[in-house]
């Protein structure tokens, strides 16, 4: 048989079958520990539920085939992934990171991590001169990305950056939670690891809270990140761990429908009286569209943020109209979502106050164009 694409890898979650029942859907395994040999070993591999739980073992193999890696590992949220790749450092190690990218990560490395000695550095990390001038070769551990970032959908050039890096001798690793490997697999551009706040994308039904983190190979890093998952405790439930795998069987219909309506959208309001700006990489005017047309095959995502022309107050007031896009935080569900970021993220955002976050579900294209212009219109008579 020929190598299945990428698609029926997703749909089929890689063809396991349950030789006891023969039922094409997996279980769910709740059992908190496992039982031993006589001779006092675990043979089967499994010891503990903490670590070691069956219900995991698919969407893991599932996601590490789609990103073509040599191991993923299932965590309890983004964060708890993301996080444990920067305790896996050592005190005084210096770290780059964007000065563009997921809120809490970020709020979390200004305060956390430096308390536990990290040496943390934002730098525009689509600007690969300021990158070169930041990085310390010996010293610099790890170089951090996210493309498309949150929430303004910058574009950093992967290829580059762990060009860059790995002459340094850091590592790199990209939250590629927006691109998904739908559009983007970041192992295939030099990344040594790559994560997913799974409850977006990946999960897609607003349901789950869950992470994965992706290793291009094994190494004392990684042993370390496996370690901190089972030892810190950082791991999903059964339930949350089988609701993924369901979701993840409908990722490349969801990704493209979300990708396809969301250029649509774009392109429609970039030329709209009452919006200032519309960021979003499929547009040629943005900043970083011909590095997205390089990495990212089949679409530009389903994310973008308008900038309303009438500033914040206007902003927040077509927010309140919108019928079909709900006001929520969160990415990546089949229900398009908005948001006024600045009001979320506060002091030190980099959003402007005129800026809404679109999140663009599988809805009606026709429809939230609609909803999102008579929300426009309203809110321009107040």
């Amino acid at each position: 048989m020929k190598t299945q694409k990428p698609e029926s890898i997703a749909a089929q979650a890689l063809g396991w079958i349950d030789e006891s029942t023969k039922e094409i859907v997996g279980q769910i395994h709740t059992s908190t520990t496992y039982i031993r040999d006589e001779d006092n070993q675990h043979r089967n591999g499994r010891a503990y539920a903490r670590d070691h739980n069956p219900t995991f073992e698919q969407p893991e193999a599932v996601l590490n085939a789609l990103e073509g890696g040599h191991q993923t590992r299932l965590f309890a949220s983004g964060m708890a992934a993301a996080t444990a790749v920067f305790q896996a450092l050592n005190p005084g190690d210096h770290v780059i990171a964007p000065k563009v990218m997921y809120w809490s990560l970020r709020n979390w490395l200004k305060t956390f991590a430096t308390r536990w000695g990290l040496q943390i550095e934002f730098v525009d990390a689509t600007d690969l001169d300021a990158v070169r001038a930041t990085i310390q070769p010996g010293k610099t551990k790890l170089v951090w990305i996210e493309t498309p970032a949150n929430p303004m959908w910058s574009i950093t050039d992967i290829a580059a950056t762990c060009e860059i890096a790995h002459a340094a001798g850091a590592l790199v690793a990209v939250d590629s939670t927006v691109a998904t490997p739908v559009l983007t697999r970041p192992i295939e551009h030099g990344a040594d690891f790559v994560m997913h706040a799974a409850t977006k994308y990946l999960n897609g039904h607003s349901d789950v809270v869950a992470g994965m983190l992706t290793a291009t190979r094994d190494s004392e890093t990684w042993q370390r990140i496996r370690g901190i998952r089972a030892q810190i405790g950082g791991i999903a439930g059964p339930f949350e761990a089988w609701l993924l795998m369901r979701g993840m069987r409908t990722l490349f219909p969801r990704v493209r429908t979300a990708c396809a309506s969301a250029q649509t959208i774009a392109e429609h309001f970039a030329r709209h009286p009452l919006v200032a700006e519309v960021l979003y990489p499929g547009l040629p005017g943005f900043a970083g569209h011909e590095v997205a047309a390089k990495q990212m095959q089949g679409g530009f995502g389903g994310m973008m943020s308008i900038r309303v022309k009438q500033g914040a107050a206007a902003a927040i007031a077509v927010a309140a109209s919108t019928q079909i896009w709900k006001r929520a935080t969160s990415l990546g569900g089949v229900e398009s979502l908005i948001e006024h970021r600045a009001s979320v993220e506060g002091e030190g955002t980099p959003a402007p106050n005129d800026l809404l976050r679109l999140s663009v579900g599988i809805e009606a294209t026709q429809d939230l164009i609609d909803d999102f212009e008579d929300a426009l219109t309203a809110a321009s008579r107040v």
